[in-house]
This record gives structure tokens, sequence and C-alpha cells, in this order.
């Protein structure tokens, strides 16, 4: 007979102490890693930082580029195969003058595209550096750029973890840009170059919808800080269960990059104005010195991640906005005279009257009350002469035996006397 034999339940060979144990040790492995590589970790290199990020613009622009070509290359293959319909033009109606092509400019400005050499623009530097120079002085004597900042950084988009933002300085420098070596380039209308190192062919970029673009190497170095304070708030399990203070500074110390700048002519069919658009090459270099400190009492200073994530932010930021294939489009007021952008002449003059600061409307509304009340004191003496001399020449000598009066009684007439006989 056979019997069922159970089979024997196997033990573990952990027993419940040595699993506690295990896990706890995993847990502060994970956090010593944690700590070591992400907090307290070296960053890279800026030459390594800046040649990684360069390579990833430059593929970006490449695809670009590539997908530009294969949509041209397909809609010129559809319109090839599309019958031409020939229109005939009526006698009629003229049209004015024909509009100047890339070519007639350049020909009428002696612009060769080929042989120009690239300017130094010495002078545009100038007028640069004296636009910057009073910026930063009405910042000085204003508020308005640090209340704009303040709205900008507290602005709709700000997440719920995070607390009122405060900027806590603000240095807009000491230098200024140097723009140098321009030179004008001629682009199709998808901003793209006619080939380097091929003759330029005016007839094609008429054709091709061309426009002249200029371009501009930009460098500055200088120290442009904005320093904000924080605090990073804790909403779970409960509302502000804990809360972090955050001090970060962040401040650029140089940019060098090409900029691009052209101009869209207005269209009077579309009702558009003229736009001028600018845009930086994918060859920019933008450094940013980070400034970092975490909590209250025990404080943890510069860590380098938070440097590279806010690096990071800046540089997507930029890269979105105004770095090809993106620009930056602004439409250009009408550029003729006009009455109301009169200034000089009588109205200078206007203007400068208005202008008087109120210490010298009050001296001058000083004086101005001093003449008139020595002018009163004259007229008052004046006329006290007069009253005087009158009465002089009233008075007659008195005839011997005769009694003159030359006081007059109330109710007679003036100059009438009274001879009473003795």
């Amino acid at each position: 007979m056979a019997h069922d034999v159970c089979p024997a339940k196997s033990e573990s060979t952990f027993s419940f102490t040595q699993g506690f144990i295990f896990g706890q040790i995993s847990i502060v492995l994970l956090l010593a890693a944690f700590i070591k590589f992400f907090i307290f970790g070296d960053p890279p290199s800026p030459e390594v930082t800046a040649a990684v990020r360069h390579a990833e613009r430059r593929s970006r622009s490449l695809a670009h580029k590539k997908s530009l070509l294969s949509l041209r290359e397909a809609s010129a293959r559809q319109t090839a195969q599309q019958p031409a319909l020939s229109k005939k033009r009526s006698s009629i109606l003229r049209s004015g003058p024909p509009s100047l092509t890339i070519g007639s400019i350049l020909d009428k400005t002696y612009y060769k595209v080929d042989s120009h050499q690239p300017e130094s623009l010495d002078w545009f530097n100038v007028l640069v550096a004296q636009t910057i120079a009073q910026l930063r002085s009405d910042a000085q004597h204003d508020d308005a750029i640090l209340a704009s900042l303040t709205k900008a950084l507290n602005g709709t988009s700000r997440p719920d973890f995070v607390d009122e933002i405060r900027v806590s300085e603000l240095n807009l420098g000491e230098d200024f840009p140097i723009f140098s070596n321009c030179r004008i380039i001629p682009v199709d209308e998808d901003g793209l170059d006619f080939g380097p190192g091929k003759a330029f062919d005016a007839n094609r970029a008429t054709r091709e919808g061309a426009r002249l673009q200029a371009r501009m190497d930009v460098d500055l170095s200088d120290m442009i800080t904005m320093a904000v304070e924080t605090k990073l708030l804790m909403n779970f399990p409960k509302r502000l269960s804990a809360v972090l203070p955050v001090a970060l500074a962040v401040s650029v110390v140089r940019f060098s990059g090409t900029l691009s700048i052209s101009f869209i002519p207005s269209n009077s069919s579309d009702n558009t104005p003229t736009k001028m658009i600018f845009t930086f090459l994918d060859d920019y270099r933008l450094d940013f010195s980070i400034r970092s400190l975490l909590g209250s009492r025990s404080r943890l200073q510069d860590v380098p991640k938070i440097a590279q994530l806010v690096e990071s932010r800046l540089h997507r930021w930029f890269d979105e906005r105004c770095v090809e294939p993106r620009f930056q489009e602004i439409a250009l007021p009408s550029m003729w005279p006009r009455k109301k952008n009169t200034r000089g002449g009588d109205e200078a003059i206007a203007d400068v009257e208005r202008s008087m600061s109120k210490t010298k409307g009050v001296d001058i509304a000083k004086d101005l009350r001093e003449a008139a009340r020595k002018e009163v004191d004259a007229e008052a003496d004046a006329r006290a002469d007069r009253v005087h001399e009158s009465l002089r020449y009233r008075r007659r000598p008195q005839a011997e035996g005769v009694f003159s009066m030359s006081n007059s009684m109330p109710g007679s007439m003036p100059g009438a006397e009274l001879d009473i006989p003795t």
C-alpha cells in the first residue's frame, strides 16, 4: 500500500532581520550614489558642453534644410506635370515702374557680393553703446524694469510648488557688444544660401524670390547678472508640508555668434507692412555662470546639477526663439514724414519751456511778483506826485485887501474862488 508523502516545505534562506538589513543597506547606497553623482558630481568642461550643443543645433539645421529641399523638389515636379495656362495681358491697364530686383539694387549701390570686403561697423558699435548706456542709466533711476521682470517671472505659467519669485539683484553690465565682419549675402525665400563657392547669378536670384541678408559677427564679454529668491513648496500629503528656500543667481559671461538681419517688403494686396526679421546662426557660443543656494540653516551652495539644469533650460529658451530656423519678426512703421513726428523750431522751444524744473518755475514766479510789486509802487508814487502838482497849481497868491479862499466848499465847482469883501 503506497502512502502519500507530503513534499517537504522549503525554508527561506534569509530571515526577516537579514532582509530588513539588506533593504536598508540598498537604500543607503542609492542615496549615497544620488548625492555623489547628482548633487556633488563634477560637471563637464564648458568646451565639451559647447561642442555637444553645437553638434545638436547643426544636425537640427541640416535636417530642416533637407526637409525644405525635399518639399521644394516635390513642388517643382508637381508644377512641371501641370499644363501651363497662358493668360493674355490686357493692353489697357498699365502697371507702374517695375520693382527693383536684387541685381539692380546691388548694381545701383555698387556692391559686389563676390568681391566686396566685410565692414568693421565701428560707427554702429558707437551708436549701440550710446543706446545701451542710456538704457542702463534709465534703469538705475527707475524701477520699471524690476516691476516688469517680477511680473514676467510671476506670470500665469508659474507652477504651484514654486512660491512668489522676487528679484534680489540686477546688474546690466559695464561693457558693450562689438559688431564686426558685416557682409551682404543673397538668400532665397526660405533663408537658404545660393550655394557657397559659386558665382552669384542675379537673374536666378530674382526668379527664386531672393532677398538680401546682412550677416555680422557679435561678441560680448561682460557680467550681466540677475538673482532671484523663492521657495519650493511641498504640498503632499497636505498643503505646505515642507518649505525649501532657494536663491539663484544667473550671469551671462560671454556671447559670440553671427546675427542675420533681412527685410521683407510690404504687400499692398495683403495689407501687410514692411517687416524686419533677425535670427542667429547655429554656431553661437553662450556661457553662463550660475550660483545656487538651497536651505535656510544647513545650506547647499553651488550644486552642479542645478547649474546644468538651469543652463540647459536657458539654452533651450534661446534656441526656440531666435536661432535658425526660427527667427523674430518685427513690423516696421511707415517711413513717410508726418506732422506728429516733427521736432525742432518753435516746438522745441515750447518743449524746453514745458520741461523746466519746478524750482526754476518758482524762482521765475517770484521774480515776476517782485517786478509787479515794483511797478505798483512806482505807479502809486507817480500818482502821489501828480496829486501834489495839481494842488500846487490850484493855489493863487492873495490880493491885498482881499481874502481869497482856495479851499473849495462842499458842492462847489473845482477851481472856483470866493471873494469876500472886508
